[in-house]
């Protein structure tokens, strides 16, 4: 039988081997020895079938502690997050963007050119409770700007507010509270300059009168990042920062999720009820043990948007005609002037306009 490390020869050449292998063989003519290597001229075998000794075994190797630069990427459980590996032995999960940016959340009802794009999705749609994972390991809170409330979520002076008001100086950073995708950037006539975050729970929020946009439809973002500046653009009667948060298109109040004046979140996850996107709802202070214990039934939350939807529809209200002043309305409803003040939060008996609405009861 032809001996294959010779057939397969074509070139010679000089190579250093090991002195048992020279002895063990006819590997070509020794040229020199030094210590436990000979150099031998030997042919070259060809590429696809170099022959290796069988009892060859590469040893393990290892590689020196480095500064902390990445050597290796995995792939782990469903896709969504990823395993890397660095060169100071550690390592830390991150989130597989492309994975993320194909996940429903950034595809289904996805448009970039209007304020809601949620057509078709009815409030019965949705659950009693949904429950929200705000923040986790991968995915912290930033508060956009902190600061006193000056107006808060619910009905102002007989017009919805979706939102929460934060006096600020035009020109303050305003950041994006959560990781996500910029949904919509650009300007209109109520909000000014207006960014909406989609992020990957679900929830969008807004960022209102920015007197400059850095972010773009379609941009992602992290947590902290500062998207734009606050101002006083669209309709606007000082510079502050307008937010809101949104599910499926329906604004509830977000001081059940942001303490602004703290500028921290009020916990990690967040039970959204379906009562809490009436836009009569507002937030209820009080410890997340007390409001379970009020509302953690099925029956109560049913129970609880009952008695909101009464509430809205035994609602009256005044049309400010020429002429009216405030202690006219009060005695015409048999109210006091106070009681009209606490049913109309910020409303100035001075400067009452004709058509406005005022709540009377």
């Amino acid at each position: 039988m032809a001996d294959k490390r010779k057939s397969a020869f074509l070139l010679p050449a000089l190579v250093l081997i090991p002195a048992a292998w020279a002895a063990a063989g006819d590997y070509g003519t020794v040229d020199a020895v030094a210590g436990d290597t000979v150099a031998v001229h030997t042919p070259v075998p060809h590429p696809e079938v170099t022959w290796v000794p069988e009892d060859y075994i590469t040893e393990i190797g290892s590689f020196k502690r480095g500064d902390g630069a990445p050597v290796d990427t995995l792939d782990i459980g469903d896709g969504y997050l990823q395993l890397v590996l660095f060169d100071d032995y550690s390592w830390r999960y991150i989130k597989n963007m492309k994975k993320v940016a194909e996940s429903d959340v950034f595809t289904d009802f996805w448009k970039e050119n209007v304020i809601n794009p949620y057509d078709g999705v009815e409030l019965r749609d949705l659950g009693y409770r949904n429950s929200i994972c705000l923040v986790d390991s991968l995915s912290q809170f930033v508060c956009p700007y902190a600061g006193k409330v000056y107006s808060r979520f619910g009905y102002r002076r007989g017009r919805r507010h979706q939102g929460t008001d934060v006096p600020l100086v035009t020109g303050t950073p305003v950041k994006a509270a959560f990781d996500g995708r910029v949904r919509f950037s650009g300007r209109t006539s109520g909000y000014g300059n207006l960014v909406i975050i989609r992020h990957e729970n679900g929830l969008e929020t807004f960022y209102g009168h920015l007197s400059r946009r850095n972010v773009e439809s379609g941009d992602w973002v992290r947590a902290g990042d500062v998207i734009g500046l606050g101002g006083s653009t669209g309709r606007s009667t000082g510079p502050h920062l307008h937010f809101e948060t949104r599910y499926k298109g329906y604004a509830f109040d977000p001081e059940w999720i942001v303490d602004f004046e703290n500028g921290e979140l009020r916990a990690n996850v967040f039970v959204l009820r379906r009562s809490y996107l009436d836009p009569s709802s507002r937030y209820v202070p009080g410890t997340i043990d007390e409001e379970d214990a009020i509302y953690g039934e099925d029956e109560k939350i049913i129970q609880e948007e009952m008695r909101i939807e009464a509430e809205r529809a035994a609602m009256r209200w005044h049309t400010v005609r020429s002429g009216d002043t405030l202690s006219e309305i009060a005695g015409k409803y048999g109210k006091s002037l106070s009681a009209l003040r606490r049913l109309n939060p910020g409303i100035n008996a001075d400067r009452l306009r004709i058509g406005q609405k005022i709540r009377v009861n």
